[in-house]
């Protein structure tokens, strides 16, 4: 079967959505594919980290990341979610929900808008303490890595958790470039 040329230009933007889609969610979970304090499969002597646990790693915190930052809030609307990337595939800016289930589960449920337009993702986490260090694996099938030491170490992915917002003014700003780039022109 043929597909005409109109059919590949209508599939076209809708292809280029879907990178970008990849690409953002790539980036929220590049820390744990390039981590290199890898440990084993269940990490032993371990146990998963508890809702409580969670939310105060993450509470009112920025992860910064190499191409941007996520930004966790709870204020009286609910956890929101907010984050911003700039890398090689252009910039986009999200806004969503952080959630927090049983077992040490973190879910970032948000809507990534970009040149392509929006659309929504979601990306989850585990976490398991033994011994005072924390461990962090991306769902479904990442490795679990250290994310942070019982004695933290500059390396640690969680050194990269801070309690200032590094997203509000750069979401803004993208949301206002990519606004105005989707105006019709004069």
């Amino acid at each position: 079967m043929a597909i005409s040329k109109s059919e590949k230009v209508r599939f076209l933007p809708g292809l280029r959505m879907m990178t970008t889609v990849a690409w953002a969610v790539a980036c929220i979970a590049a820390p744990a594919i390039a981590a290199s304090s890898q440990a084993p499969e269940q990490p032993a002597g371990t146990r998963p980290m508890t809702a409580f646990e969670v939310y105060r790693l993450y509470n009112n915190k920025s992860w910064q990341w190499d191409n941007g930052a996520g930004q966790m809030t709870d204020v009286d609307a609910g956890r929101q979610f907010s984050a911003w990337v700039d890398g090689e595939k252009g910039k986009s800016w999200a806004e969503g929900r952080w959630v927090i289930a049983e077992k040490g589960l973190l879910c970032l449920n948000a809507t990534w808008h970009s040149q392509q337009g929006a659309f929504p993702a979601k990306t989850c986490f585990s976490h398991r303490v033994g011994n005072g260090t924390i461990y962090q694996r991306r769902e479904p099938d990442g490795k679990w890595y250290v994310f942070r030491h019982a004695e933290a170490r500059d390396s640690d992915e969680a050194r990269k958790l801070v309690s200032t917002d590094l997203v509000s003014q750069q979401r803004d700003s993208i949301k206002t470039a990519l606004g105005a780039a989707q105006l019709p022109q004069q």
